[in-house]
């Protein structure tokens, strides 16, 4: 077993029983460098717990970031008590490779004119070591937060300064957390990195595209116990890359959120609608409680070259 991963899963549970950031973002260990009206600045360390077996950051961790960074450049022009539900989200890729530190750069872009509720709109730009790996923008809706639930402002999820719970100091949801990262660690797959095992990423393909069938748990949660929208972003992603050969990149993808990633699983289907010579478009559709579609997504992918994989 991988003990210093498992250190980091009870790091992360310590850290989560401060009211702000939900279990992934302290996993990540996510940090804020800035935060100010006009812009933030959020930053992520590499290392095994959130890379692919080729070295790359994973697709929900990039997704994760990216949304942070612009619900935060929102949230910073908010009473940090409001909530704020994800309405749209668009990422286009450059292609450059997503390896090394990440820093993803918010700016608020104004409120929607002209709608009955408030909607912020902000936008995005995310680097890996120095390089521009993918640039976006969002739109959230503002909200009161449900009955009972008290909303703070993330703060950084510092693993340095933490300590470590005891296992004796575990509730029984944070032990259901451990379980499962000890799962994991006691039984490694050559073919998967760990961080696909612990969202529970495992696409298989079909007739007109892939499959995916994630558990839904803390482990992907937010604050309110719904399932992550960057991280729904990042699932939708993973599934439509195996829609098709290897030689096909992702090279953007726009997200349309509809309810809440609610229900024991979440169903993640991806069609290949268009397979040209140089592009090609999946749609991504994720389903959750009672089959209530929870996310809409279409995706562009870009010819690489070479024969098909």
């Amino acid at each position: 077993m991988d003990m210093e991963l498992r250190r980091r899963a009870l790091i992360a549970l310590a850290l989560n029983r401060t009211p702000g950031f939900h279990f992934p973002g302290n996993f990540l260990g996510i940090t804020f460098a800035e935060r100010t009206p006009e812009r933030v600045r959020v930053g992520l360390e590499p290392g095994g717990f959130c890379e692919e077996l080729d070295g790359q950051i994973n697709s929900g961790a990039i997704s994760l970031l990216a949304d942070i960074a612009l619900a935060s450049a929102v949230r910073a022009n908010l009473d940090p008590a409001q909530r704020l539900a994800t309405v749209s989200l668009q990422l286009q890729f450059t292609g450059e490779p997503c390896a090394g530190p990440l820093e993803a750069s918010g700016e608020f872009a104004g409120f929607l004119r002209g709608a009955a509720g408030a909607q912020g709109l902000s936008r995005v730009s995310v680097r890996a070591a120095g390089r521009t790996v993918l640039f976006g923008s969002g739109a959230f809706m503002v909200l009161n937060p449900p009955p009972g639930i008290r909303m703070h402002a993330p703060v950084s999820a510092i693993h340095s300064v933490a300590a470590p719970l005891s296992e004796a100091e575990l509730t029984l949801p944070e032990r259901e957390i451990l379980s499962r990262f000890e799962s994991i660690l006691t039984t490694p797959k050559p073919h998967q990195s760990f961080v696909q095992r612990l969202w529970g990423v495992e696409p298989r393909t079909t007739d007109k595209g892939a499959l995916c069938i994630i558990e839904n748990g803390s482990q992907i949660g937010n604050r309110v116990g719904h399932a992550q929208g960057g991280l729904q972003v990042g699932f939708a992603l993973e599934t439509a890359r195996a829609a098709l050969p290897r030689n096909w990149a992702v090279s953007g993808i726009s997200a349309c959120f509809i309810s809440p990633g609610e229900g024991r699983r979440l169903r993640v289907t991806s069609v290949v609608l268009h397979r040209g010579r140089q592009t090609a478009v999946v749609r991504t559709v994720i389903t959750g409680k009672l089959r209530r579609r929870v996310l809409e997504t279409t995706s562009t992918h870009a010819w690489r070259g070479g024969r098909e994989e």
